[in-house]
């Protein structure tokens, strides 16, 4: 470092031994400072430390007016260091005072120092203050001076977060380092979760910063580097992927920064200066996540969750630690904190302390979603960047019904979602009481309410919610939480425990539903310009039949003495459901020629979720022994409105006369043939939207074991005959908007629970 009478490594020890003294906070600080000023040759060197209210906070200084400590402060974006704190940049200039962003504070005395020097105190990306050096004169400061300050605004940083420096914070100053901050992402799984973070991947704690032997460092680095992409390759090589969470693809990405000769030689420049390996990939990635999570261009930004999960894979190796959560230490009210997740990785943890989910990734359609429903476990995803914003064991809270998540909340904000937690646990009671009373309407009408189901560990809410069966068993969720494709026996186990811990309700299996978003980990995904409208369901079946008859057989054989009902998914003709009848036909004359034993009876139908069957209802009403539409699926086809798109899923309303003249046509057409419907879709398990279909027609729904009180609360008020008049009136006239509105009325005008 020119001019200066020691490097950074030289630096780096003499910080060692201070921050090994027993001395207090404010005294090691000032240490600091003098440490700094001495050894790059500045007149002075001050600490600004990030408070909660996002103002800047003078916490040491040498060279400075010492009565302006913890009283100079300002706003982030304010004078030369609330401009370095909002970019997160480094900023040398000789003279500091022509900058238009130059603020004189008159109590420190500054008017007399020309050049200056400030860098961010930044911890995983985020900004915790500002490290700044001054000199009377007009210094050019050099490449290298600004890298040793660099590196000592990360012993600072790590300071800071250790909570060492919070009891020097006046009453309602505290250090931002604790700051409470509120996110909001896509609602995945109702309820209200209150815990503390348990990282999926927890991060390697850098606790050595200053390397004892440079030299033995490099080493190190370059060994943790190669055995890195060594791993990397036999991943890729071994096409096991997916065990990781991971597709190709990304883990391609991963192999190309890996092998960046750029990112590997600003790491060993950093340890050069004197820090550990790790504490140099710590410090690397720090400032990479500060510039990206400031930049606006979308791909940079996903380019970040690649970076950082190579960084992460380096400091692993270079801890000798293995990725993932240690399950078997979960704490109680844990609330788990991942980029992404797949559903066998949460079905791992112990779900009798889970008490909440948060994702960086994920959809409502997604598999983890639909586990964490069935679990009953809060969930909230697409909050962007909370594996990085988190420490383990912080305080957090999950509302799952509307996609909020409070990190480090304030007493006054936790206090109101325990009394929110409270008065949802009332109200789930108060649905518990209705479990066994008959789902009949005010006027007589049967109701059928039954679950939607793919694990084993839902089948308990059968008796639980009063449900009188499971009207969707999602079978590739066994598919997609095993490592390897099930065999025909394992497949028949699972179905034949779903029938006996049903107690003789009535189960409805639907059959693989994979392809498009649902990619198996073993097979390998067809590469498709649009996977949603692609190869998937019944399509992939009748391709491959060996996968569709072995599933078929596995469930003949296991509903030996039960009625079996099969429902096929993704039909859009005729002809395929045809198809599928027949291979079920063969297999029941496999299973009579070699004398196994049979089903008591057999009833096939057909999921109506593709738009072409409404022009088919007739002919498949009169094939199918029954219906069951897939409103998910059905209305984001009609519409054209990827339902896990934030710009157009809220575009189209399902309560809009398009969409209940369509739910309408099938309800009619089922009724004309004496076809049993049921509805299976979100909008069954929605009190008001579960209203308006029993005014359409529909006397039969599953849904989440959540909504059953809901609906039959609703239910149990409702006088249908009123209802249905309304609804024929209502979608008889040129309303062009949506029909919330007007429904919402007649519910309140008779008492209906629809909220």
């Amino acid at each position: 470092m020119r001019g200066a009478p020691g490097g950074p490594r030289v630096l780096l020890r003499r910080l060692r031994e201070v921050m090994a003294e027993p001395v207090s906070a404010q005294d090691r600080l000032d240490r600091i400072v003098v440490l700094i000023a001495a050894n790059m040759v500045a007149e002075v060197c001050s600490v600004y430390v990030m408070r909660t209210d996002g103002t800047l906070e003078l916490y040491a200084t040498e060279g400075l007016k010492r009565e302006a400590v913890h009283l100079t402060t300002m706003s982030s974006g304010e004078g030369l260091v609330g401009l370095i704190a909002r970019e997160a940049e480094p900023l040398a200039l000789s003279d500091a005072q022509v900058h238009p962003s130059y603020s004189y504070k008159p109590e420190t005395g500054e008017e007399i120092y020309h050049a200056f020097l400030g860098v961010p105190i930044l911890r995983a990306g985020n900004t915790l203050g500002v490290l700044v050096v001054q000199n009377k004169t007009h210094r050019v400061y050099h490449e290298e001076e600004i890298e040793a300050l660099q590196i000592t605004a990360m012993i600072i940083a790590e300071m800071i977060a250790s909570g060492e420096l919070q009891a020097l914070a006046r009453p309602g100053a505290d250090i931002a380092i604790r700051r409470s901050f509120h996110q909001r992402g896509v609602a995945l799984a109702d309820g209200v979760g209150l815990g503390h973070v348990v990282l999926h991947e927890p991060r390697v704690v850098v606790k050595d910063l200053i390397a004892e032997n440079v030299e033995g460092e490099v080493k190190r680095l370059d060994d943790a580097i190669a055995e890195m992409r060594a791993d990397i390759d036999r991943l890729l090589e071994r096409g096991d992927v997916a065990h990781h969470g991971e597709h190709r693809d990304v883990l391609e990405t991963v192999r190309m920064f890996a092998n960046d000769k750029g990112w590997i030689r600003r790491i060993r420049e950093a340890v050069t200066t004197g820090l550990t390996a790790e504490a140099a990939v710590e410090r690397i990635q720090s400032d990479t996540r500060a510039k990206i999570l400031r930049q606006t261009d979308p791909y940079l930004r996903e380019r970040l969750h690649d970076l950082e999960d190579l960084a992460d894979r380096l400091l692993h190796v270079l801890a000798g630690a293995k990725r993932g959560a240690a399950r078997e230490d979960l704490p109680d009210n844990a609330i788990l904190v991942a980029r992404s997740m797949g559903p066998a990785a949460l079905l791992d943890y112990d779900r009798g302390r889970l008490r909440g989910l948060v994702l960086e990734e994920g959809g409502p359609s997604s598999h983890i979603a639909i586990v964490a429903r069935a679990l009953g476990i809060p969930a909230v995803s697409r909050v962007e960047g909370i594996a990085g914003l988190v420490e383990a064991g912080d305080a957090i809270i999950v509302d799952g019904g509307v996609g909020d998540v409070q990190i480090r909340p304030a007493p006054d904000i936790e206090a109101a979602y325990a009394e929110k937690a409270r008065l949802r646990a009332r109200r789930q009671e108060q649905y518990r009481s209705l479990r066994g009373i008959p789902a009949i309407t005010r006027d007589g009408t049967a109701i059928t309410l039954q679950l939607n189901a793919g694990l084993l560990v839902d089948m308990p809410n059968i008796v639980d919610t009063g449900a009188s069966g499971i009207g969707l068993f999602r079978t590739e969720l066994q598919f997609m939480v095993s490592e390897r494709m099930p065999s025909t026996s394992e497949q028949q186990t699972l179905y034949q425990q779903v029938l006996i811990e049903a107690g003789g309700a009535p189960v409805t299996f639907r059959t693989l539903d994979i392809g498009g978003d649902k990619i198996l980990p073993y097979m390998q995904a067809a590469e498709e310009e649009n996977p949603a409208l692609g190869w998937r369901a019944i399509r992939i079946g009748l391709d491959r039949p060996g996968l569709l008859r072995s599933q078929l057989r596995a469930l003949l054989k296991a509903s030996s003495g039960y009625h079996l009902r099969i429902m096929f998914p993704m039909v859009a003709t005729v002809e395929e459901f045809l198809r599928a009848k027949s291979m079920v036909g063969r297999e029941q004359a496999y299973l009579r020629k070699y004398g196994h034993p049979e089903p008591e009876s057999v009833s096939l139908g057909v999921m109506v979720e593709v738009p072409s069957l409404l022009f088919q209802l007739d002919e498949i009403a009169s094939h199918a022994d029954f219906l069951s539409v897939g409103s998910n699926d059905l209305l984001q086809f009609l519409f054209a409105a990827d339902r896990d798109n934030k710009q157009v899923s809220d575009r189209f309303d399902p309560l809009s006369a398009p969409a209940l003249r369509a739910l309408r046509a099938i309800a009619d057409a089922a009724a004309r043939h004496g076809c049993p419907v049921t509805l299976c879709g979100e909008i069954g398990g929605r009190p008001l939207e579960a209203m308006a279909l029993i005014g359409i027609g529909y006397r039969a729904f599953s849904m989440t074991p959540a909504s059953i009180g809901p609906v039959k609360a609703m239910l149990l008020e409702l006088n249908v005959t009123e209802l249905a008049n309304t609804m024929s009136t209502l979608l008889g006239s040129s309303e062009k908007g949506s029909l919330r509105p007007a429904l919402a009325a007649f519910a309140a005008a008779h008492g209906l629970p629809v909220q």
